[in-house]
């Protein structure tokens, strides 16, 4: 087999594609998500024609390993492909985003998880609930026996995996495990005001066995525990995944925020009337504030993920004060994109409130997606705060 060529599970194999060409492609997909952006609310969950152009596009493989089907680029250009997706739809965005974060996520697995999850080919997709609160496992030979309810599992009617949190063997600690669809069932409650179409609906598991090697603690995983690294020799695996996870969430609401100045600055150029006019000082005004936000919130974005990525590479260890830098500036990325597009559908009229108004939709989608406890500003910015002064987290 030639060396531009991957061999995946099943002997198919798929030439990687370039970043280049990558971003080509997530920019084609662009209007074609907009025109089905008020289907996929709709619906209520990403369709099926939009999951195929995904998964045929190759983008969802940037998070996989090279050996399952990956591409020779690293997860900067997800997060790149994140904010492009995002200007056509918020949902498919983070949908993607988070499909591929997993997949990704997947790599620091035991190896037998990872051949098991890609038994059935390089796009095979898994959700996830990550808050623990609702679900135990309890030790048992060989594994776990685990029952419980997580919510909010975006992306779930497409996976054939799910990826669920609960409580480590130690304080404030948590363990991942992954499950096939055959040992949980989906619980429709996904009736939200924004990111509608992402169908992040409840996770339902009675009393299901996950062998010890689906099992993982992401608090080691790449500090500690080299599974990834070792296997695939890619340098985001020499890197915390604590320090690179959350990043996938931020970057559909950047893609969100500039949506909603394509569509503002548009809509301006094809209207007319007393200060609704290209000519208002005043809507300049918001449309240079917004732009400076989002393009603000994309340059702290890149700049953190190069940061973690540079210093991966020469070895280096990273601080608590790091890692509380770094979700300090995810959740400011969020707190950015929020502001911009509040400050352009302030500007909008009375129009803006209209369904048929994409800009609507990029209000309510950026609210919703900011809401996600990884990127609270408040929780985050304390840790920050307190890290900074050096009184240590608090309780």
């Amino acid at each position: 087999m030639s060396r531009d060529r991957v061999a995946s599970p099943g002997g198919i194999a798929h030439a990687p594609l370039t970043r280049e060409e990558l971003l080509r492609r997530a920019a084609e997909l662009v209007p074609v998500l907009k025109e089905r952006a008020a289907r996929t609310e709709q619906l209520r969950q990403i369709p099926s024609d939009t999951v195929q152009d995904l998964l045929a596009s190759g983008l969802i493989r940037i998070g996989n390993p090279r050996r399952f089907g990956g591409h020779d680029v690293e997860v900067d250009t997800a997060f790149d492909v994140g904010f492009e997706l995002g200007r056509g739809c918020g949902s498919t965005a983070w949908c993607y985003s988070l499909w591929t974060a997993h997949n990704w996520w997947l790599g620091h697995f035991p190896e037998r998880a990872q051949e098991e999850f890609f038994e059935t080919g390089p796009d095979t997709l898994f959700s996830s609930g990550l808050n623990p609160a609702g679900g135990k496992a309890d030790v048992a030979d060989g594994g776990f026996q685990v029952s419980g309810r997580w919510g909010f599992s975006s992306g779930c009617d497409a996976a054939t995996w799910v990826m669920v949190a609960v409580a480590g063997s130690r304080p404030n600690e948590l363990t991942w495990l992954l499950l096939p669809r055959s040992d949980y069932e989906i619980v429709d409650t996904w009736f939200a005001s924004g990111m509608r179409g992402t169908g992040s609906k409840d996770i339902v598991i009675r009393d299901a066995f996950v062998p010890a090697h689906r099992a993982v603690n992401p608090e080691r995983s790449g500090a500690g525990d080299w599974t990834g690294w070792e296997l695939h020799r890619r340098l985001s695996y020499r890197a915390p995944l604590r320090c690179l996870a959350g990043w996938d969430l931020a970057a559909p609401l950047v893609g969100i925020a500039q949506g909603a100045i394509d569509d503002f600055t548009s809509r301006l150029q094809r209207t007319s009337g007393p200060g609704r006019t290209a000519d208002s000082v005043a809507l300049q005004l918001r449309l240079a504030e917004a732009g400076a936000e989002v393009d603000a919130a994309r340059s702290l974005h890149r700049h953190d993920i190069q940061e973690i990525l540079d210093r991966a590479a020469r070895g280096e260890s990273f601080t608590e004060l790091d890692r509380a830098r770094y979700r300090r500036d995810k959740a400011f990325v969020a707190r950015l994109c929020v502001r911009a597009v509040d400050r352009l559908f302030e500007g909008s009229g009375a129009r803006a409130v209209l369904e048929t108004e994409p800009i609507q939709r990029c209000h309510r989608d950026v609210h919703g997606a900011s809401h996600h406890a990884a990127l609270s500003w408040d929780i985050v910015a304390e840790q920050f705060g307190r890290q900074a002064l050096g009184l240590g987290p608090s309780p």
